[in-house]
């Protein structure tokens, strides 16, 4: 039994019950092992969930850093850093819906250093809109709240995407950035 095998059920168990939801003892009886001998392995549910946000936040940064380094105009990076999001956040939903969903679960001095990474992470995507409209190919007044409605929207999608669903995560990437980089409003 690994460290890594208790997070992976920890993930598992949390997307599934929630934070609140799942005891030490679920996720002890998850990996096989007695309440007392998961501890020599994690101090706390708190450690386990913070360094699951961390995980997600790695998983996430590292797909949509590579979508940033390209040498393609502003608007096919954003485009590809949603394929990116949205691809990573599909493959890997247990870690990602307890990124987005139990972050509040954290107790304040986790909270601040995870709110941190975040915050980071959001700077990624608030500098590439702030420079598609430094470069004029996109046309809004506040990037901040450009960039948390995208992630917002994009953010959600581990609530109700489902794989055997009607649409695959790259159709509903294209949708989303179509949406976000043209509107709802005919153009001539």
């Amino acid at each position: 039994m690994t460290r890594d095998d208790i997070l992976d059920a920890s993930a598992q168990i949390f997307s599934q019950k929630g934070y609140h939801g799942t005891s030490m003892q679920d996720i002890a009886d998850a990996v096989n092992l007695q309440k007392a001998s998961l501890y020599h392995h994690v101090s706390s549910k708190q450690e386990i969930l913070f360094e699951l946000l961390n995980r997600g936040l790695v998983i996430l940064t590292q797909e949509v850093e590579g979508a940033f380094d390209s040498h393609q105009p502003t608007d096919e990076k954003l485009r590809r850093a949603i394929h990116a999001y949205l691809s990573a956040l599909t493959k890997n939903q247990s870690i990602t819906s307890v990124l987005l969903l139990e972050y509040r679960s954290l107790e304040p001095e986790y909270l601040a250093r995870h709110i941190r990474e975040r915050d980071r992470f959001e700077l990624l995507w608030r500098e590439l809109i702030s420079q598609g409209v430094e470069e004029q190919i996109f046309s809004c007044g506040d990037p901040s709240m450009a960039t948390r409605a995208l992630l917002g929207v994009m953010n959600w999608t581990v609530t109700w995407f489902h794989s055997d669903g009607p649409l695959a995560a790259g159709e509903i990437a294209d949708q989303i950035t179509d949406l976000y980089l043209l509107g709802l409003t005919t153009r001539n």
